[in-house]
């Protein structure tokens, strides 16, 4: 299977494991590129039959993604060329009816039937993090990870299904918590809450994550897909129905002052690397 025409992704297939990199610089911000090269990846790795895992990982050391491009609030086409992009990335696959692009990459990803593992060794807020809560496992570097969900401070709500895929991993109030509060979070504090699966030491989680995914390629495929069929079962995926709900408050907060807000962050720095350092910082100032 190609993947190389795929922008703002690496993506390297080797012993039942494809290694994809976001490398979108300057902040793999979720935008128009991205996200159509990322719904263009799964639809198209879910046929293939040489990978049963994959990891998804950054090329930037101090950002996973930063979080959605501003300018899904700043310009009114944006997000409408954002989602037709997607929706052109694999033509075949419908979004099902009032849901966003985001939303519907997490159901897609959700049921993907190769294993998804997220490596986080730096920050990941808003679309980033959101993204990273569909996938099946994620661990985190310490002291270089970061994870939060900042939009509540925006003037808007977690609309790529966070208030959807927070309560799901953490419970009902650590997610109120950490949407409300906006709080950034380290690696230690995110394995205690649920949000990853493990946090690990920076100069261990490569070979761990590499060593994990390896093992789990080298099983049956019709082992990895029955464990995921039971424990879906188990614990099944939400509806889209519930990410409807998400998308319909999302758009009813869609107010003048949230652009106008929105453009008082890019004048102050976010979307800026310095910026996005201390984005809750930078946030309290406005």
């Amino acid at each position: 299977m190609a993947y190389e025409d795929l922008a703002g992704l690496s993506v390297h297939v080797a012993d039942g494991v494809a290694a994809v990199t976001l490398d979108h610089p300057p902040l793999n911000l979720m935008d128009k590129v991205l996200l159509s090269s990322i719904r263009g990846f799964v639809h198209r790795v879910r046929q293939d039959e040489e990978v049963r895992v994959i990891v998804f990982q950054s090329a930037d050391p101090e950002f996973f993604s930063a979080h959605g491009d501003m300018r899904f609030l700043t310009d009114p086409d944006a997000l409408g060329a954002a989602m037709r992009a997607a929706v052109a990335a694999a033509p075949d696959a419908p979004v099902p009816e009032g849901v966003n692009i985001l939303e519907a990459l997490s159901i897609e990803i959700r049921a993907l039937p190769q294993v998804t593992i997220g490596k986080v060794a730096g920050l990941a807020r808003g679309g980033g993090n959101e993204f990273l809560t569909c996938l099946d496992m994620r661990f985190a570097a310490i002291g270089k990870s970061g994870q939060a969900q900042p939009e509540a401070a925006q003037r808007i709500l977690p609309g790529g299904g966070g208030t959807v895929n927070l309560p799901r991993l953490l419970g009902r109030a650590r997610a109120l918590e950490l949407i409300l509060g906006g709080e950034l979070i380290g690696a230690e504090l995110a394995e205690r809450y649920g949000l990853i699966n493990r946090a690990l030491p920076a100069d261990e989680i490569d070979g761990f994550v590499d060593d994990l995914a390896r093992r789990i390629a080298a099983l049956r495929p019709e082992v990895i897909a029955a464990v995921k069929t039971i424990v879906d079962t188990v614990s099944p995926p939400t509806p889209a129905e519930v990410y409807a709900v998400e998308n319909k408050e999302s758009h009813g907060i869609y107010i003048p002052d949230v652009t106008d807000f929105a453009l008082r962050q890019l004048e102050a720095g976010v979307q800026s690397r310095e910026g996005e350092r201390d984005l809750e910082g930078l946030l309290r100032s406005l």
